[in-house]
């Protein structure tokens, strides 16, 4: 029913349009480049070393001619001058380092002592210049310290008066003024205690009407007293809210 021979593959595509299979891939992700003002301050900085060493590079030195080696100058020259010469240092010195006879060697040195002059001067401009900066950010910064330490003197003492003014509204002032109101209170009620088994203090018994007034007052006195001993003890069972 079903053929033994299997199907041939597919044709394959050409190498003209077949991509490239080292691409990049598209989940790798490239490292994150760095900032203009890093890479300014990383070429101020690195600028003259990085001249300085092309020039040091570019400066080969010359061959040593060997020991038999004399200047074109002294080429016809006795040996009592050459050993004249040779016993004069300062004669000598100019000798070695005049661009006439110097060999090329020297100039060369010299060359690369040059540049290396003018990169440490370069560099000394550039440190002057970074102290100058340096000295300022210093400045700016120690201003803005001191005033930040004179607000901060200016917080404190506000806070000082703040916690003056509401020191009366604080949760040990408060309990105080409570206490203080119970024992209050209480004198109050014995106060017109003593005042009803006392009388007029003439022997003359109270009207209705002043029995009245008394009781009137007494019972508004008592229900105060009792309210204000309520709420105290309240606040000792820890059952008032917002300070335990």
């Amino acid at each position: 029913m079903y053929s033994q021979t299997p199907p041939p593959p597919p044709p394959k595509p050409t190498v003209a349009h077949e991509p490239s299979r080292m691409s990049t891939p598209v989940g790798s992700s490239s490292p994150p480049l760095p900032e203009v003002g890093d890479l300014h301050n990383a070429n101020s900085v690195a600028a003259p070393s990085a001249q300085h060493s092309n020039n040091v590079a570019n400066n080969q030195p010359a061959p040593d001619p060997g020991d038999q080696w004399l200047p074109k100058f002294l080429e016809d020259k006795s040996k009592q001058d050459l050993a004249d010469i040779l016993s004069n240092h300062a004669l000598l010195s100019g000798l070695t380092h005049s661009p006439q006879t110097a060999h090329p060697s020297v100039q060369v040195s010299h060359d690369a002592l040059k540049l290396s002059l003018a990169a440490n001067l370069e560099h000394a401009a550039h440190l002057l210049e970074l102290e100058a900066r340096l000295a300022h950010q210093r400045s700016s910064t120690q201003a803005q310290l001191l005033s930040t330490h004179a607000l901060e003197r200016q917080w404190r003492a506000k806070q000082a008066e703040m916690d003056h003014a509401l020191a009366p509204f604080a949760p040990a002032s408060l309990y105080q003024h409570l206490n203080q109101s119970v024992v209050e209170q209480e004198a109050v009620c014995h106060a017109l205690e003593e005042s009803f088994l006392e009388g007029s203090g003439n022997g003359d018994r109270a009207t209705e009407r002043e029995a009245s007034e008394w009781v009137r007052k007494y019972r508004e006195a008592k229900k105060l007293y009792y309210l204000r001993q309520e709420k105290k003890e309240r606040w000792d069972e820890g059952r008032v809210g917002g300070w335990r």
